[in-house]
């Protein structure tokens, strides 16, 4: 009875770990699009393109992070 348990807790574990992920690149994101069309007065093609790369950024030290 117990084994057929712990794949759910794993699973319930991966959508955490993937929804950490997620939220942080979206903070991420959000966060820098701000600073640089408003704060910046940057176009709106370069802070999409800049949340992007942050957004990927984010994505990939929450991903090390949860790693550990």
């Amino acid at each position: 009875m117990r084994d057929l348990a712990s794949p759910g807790v794993q699973g319930s574990g991966a959508m955490k770990k993937w929804g950490f992920i997620a939220m942080h690149a979206a903070v991420a994101a959000a966060f820098i699009f701000l600073l640089q069309r408003f704060s910046l007065n940057a176009s709106l093609e370069s802070s999409l393109l800049w949340a992007l790369t942050f957004a990927v950024c984010a994505a990939g030290l929450a991903y090390k992070q949860s790693n550990r």
